[in-house]
């Protein structure tokens, strides 16, 4: 009951999250927005996340999640949100429980010490005290701001599912191995269903993200303390032999995601970023974390990478020092009380894949990257409040100390639901996201003056847009994403000889981005260059098969030609595609009319008008094939439409109806 109303409050909290849209200009867009593929749940959608590496991960059940999502709610965000809210509340609910499994085999432990094994000193709690501690845990887990980033972006599916998968598989673990002590057997029995299940579901976690490859090293942890199940090099040996099966699933989706990262050049090569310095960042964020853990303040979506790196600094000789410091003390208490290195150890080798020794992209640290690690503190913390409120119970006034710590306590969840909310709003959409970054770190985020200036170009605002591309330009001279997409605000106000120079600079600096030969193709193809535009074209498609926007533009580069047998195959793929994909539809249509081929024609063109029912062209295409075949009233009815959107021809046009 208590598990089940920390989740109802952590569900209510988040609910102000379905108001929110995609985060389309950070990987939304990637993930949700722009791929076709979860459109569909077939075989080949299977074939695609199985057997394919897109966005520098191995994660297929995270993109079946999305299939399922987009075949209730198609592209509306509401949808999306609320399975993420619905699977951060699941997470709080088994946060809560396992919070109260682990002090249970705490205690049988105590009961059933090792022979030749003293039991520890601390007393046993009592059944509130665990609910306290379970209690603070599922607030802690459900309600702190950290998790924000993991449950309103859409595209973090990744975090609350895998979440869900790793925390089952713990609770599993705990049961196969309480039962193992229980019949006063150490060895691994590996037909006792119980281990087969928790290693099912530590599958599925890292088909989710691969961030869960920590798990049996924390397992490990566990049989230490609290499991007692490691108390010689012998028992250690045989734990370690029984992890072997999840220490191969590991090693295969960390090699699964090394190909990805490298495929997809975001990983950083150890000559840009000598492993002396990415240690020393590692230090400075283990630190970082546990400070944002207890002080919520300043979050942001995006910690730019520090680019001046020294020891001699207080602020990485601190940080150095005090892991340091922590882990010495973790480890002396360890003689007497094992929780503090279990709960230290657990924090430590949940962050290690993502604590930068490996960089991939542009960030020192991320929010997200707490929603898993955040445990072993939060455990820490609830035992050490269970605890006080025990000892507060044998002093002749305490009550008040109890009092006084649940009032403290009240003031955290208020805070933190405060703060959370606050969060939430953050990631209403990408202006307000990106106008946030540059407001919390001016003048430091390329990507933020980048994405920011995106936003400004949907909404018209091309002078803006193209200060925020000069800015991202100035930060990092490099960027290739930001010539590019300068290159597209130039091409819009009609610049098309500086348009042509800043997607021949991308292209430069990135000889596979697809996106700019595609754009660079596109401009010469407005100039009426189709023969050097095709070659752009297919060296796209080339670099991204799947890009159905390049076979489009390709049939239009062929039909600008006059082969247009060429350009009704590619507009073909491109429709394979991306079957919602109308401007297929309505090219096609008009290859069809120049092939004289009406009927099919007409096909198309009530294909594009479904899938894009405000889009003027379409009607006015459709209006020209009804009107050749005399039926003008049908004619003037889309002529109308078009000439309401706003489309001159279609005016135009409306007057050879007679209307």
């Amino acid at each position: 009951m208590l598990a089940g109303l920390v989740s109802a409050a952590t569900f209510l909290v988040y609910l102000p999250t379905l108001q929110n849209r995609f985060v389309s200009l950070w990987d939304d867009n990637c993930y949700i927005c722009n791929n076709p593929h979860i459109h569909s749940l077939n075989l080949g959608f299977l074939k695609w996340i199985f057997f394919g590496l897109h966005v520098g991960n191995w994660q297929p059940l995270t993109w079946i999640s999305y299939a399922i999502d987009y075949s209730i709610w198609g592209l509306n965000p509401f949808g999306f949100h609320l399975t993420n809210i619905i699977l951060h509340a699941a997470n709080t609910f088994i946060a809560v429980v396992l919070t109260i499994r682990l002090i249970e085999a705490w205690e049988e432990r105590k009961r059933r010490s090792a022979e030749g094994q003293p039991a520890e000193g601390t007393s046993l709690f009592s059944g509130h005290e665990k609910l306290i501690a379970g209690m603070a845990v599922g607030l802690l887990f459900g309600l702190h701001p950290l998790h924000v980033e993991s449950v309103a972006w859409a595209a973090e599916r990744k975090d609350v599912l895998c979440g869900l998968f790793y925390l089952l598989s713990i609770l599993a673990y705990i049961k196969y191995a309480m039962r193992l002590r229980g019949a006063h057997s150490g060895n691994p029995r590996f037909f006792e269903w119980r281990y087969f299940f928790s290693l099912a579901l530590f599958a599925l976690a890292l088909m989710s993200k691969p961030m869960a490859v920590s798990l049996p090293l924390v397992l490990l942890v566990l049989d230490w303390h609290p499991l007692g199940r490691v108390f010689s090099f012998r028992s250690f040996r045989t734990v370690l032999y029984e992890k072997l099966p999840f220490f191969v699933l590991s090693a295969g989706v960390s090699v699964l995601t090394l190909i990805a990262q490298k495929k997809g050049g975001t990983i950083t090569p150890f000559k840009v970023l000598p492993f002396s310095d990415r240690a020393l960042v590692a230090a400075r964020s283990l630190v970082l974390y546990i400070w944002k853990m207890v002080f919520p303040l300043d979050l942001s979506p995006l910690y730019p990478y520090p680019k001046h790196i020294s020891f001699l600094s207080a602020s990485f000789f601190l940080p150095v020092l005090s892991v340091i410091a922590v882990t010495a003390f973790c480890l002396l208490a360890a003689k007497r009380q094992r929780l503090w290195l279990a709960c230290w150890g657990c924090y430590v080798i949940t962050l290690l894949p993502v604590i930068g020794i490996v960089q991939a992209g542009r960030q020192s640290m991320a929010d997200r990257y707490t929603y898993l690690p955040g445990l072993g503190p939060a455990i820490a913390v609830a035992v050490a409040a269970a605890w006080a409120w025990n000892k507060a119970g044998a002093l002749k006034r305490g009550w008040i100390l109890r009092m006084s710590g649940a009032a403290v306590a009240f003031l955290a969840v208020l805070s933190m639901t405060y703060l959370t909310g606050r969060q939430i709003g953050i990631w209403e959409n990408d202006f307000i996201l990106w106008n946030y970054v540059i407001e919390k770190e001016p003048g430091k985020v390329s990507v933020a003056y980048l994405n920011r200036g995106r936003v400004f170009g949907r909404m018209g605002q091309d002078g803006k847009a193209i200060a925020d591309y000069n800015e991202a330009i100035a930060l990092d001279p490099f960027s290739a994403e930001a010539y590019n997409s300068r290159g597209i605000e130039f091409a819009k106000t009609g610049q098309s000889g500086r348009a042509i120079m800043d997607y021949a600079r991308a292209i430069a600096l990135k000889t596979d981005y697809a996106d700019a030969y595609n754009n660079l193709g596109t401009e010469l193809g407005k100039e009426g260059q189709f023969d050097k535009a095709i070659p752009l074209f297919k060296k796209a498609i080339a670099l991204e098969p799947d890009f159905y926007k390049a076979y489009y533009n390709l049939a239009k580069a062929f039909k600008g030609t006059g082969r247009l047998d060429l350009a009704v195959k590619e507009l073909d793929k491109a429709i394979s595609l991306n079957h919602s994909y109308a401007y297929a539809y309505n090219e096609m249509g008009n290859v069809l009319v120049l092939e004289k081929r009406p009927g099919m024609a007409l096909g198309n063109f009530n294909k594009a008008i479904f899938l894009s029912p405000d889009n003027a062209a379409f009607y006015a295409n459709r209006g020209e094939i009804y009107l050749a075949g005399g039926r003008k009233r049908l004619a003037a009815s889309d002529f109308r439409k078009a000439c309401a959107m706003g489309d001159a021809d279609g005016c135009r046009a409306l007057r050879k109806t007679g209307s």
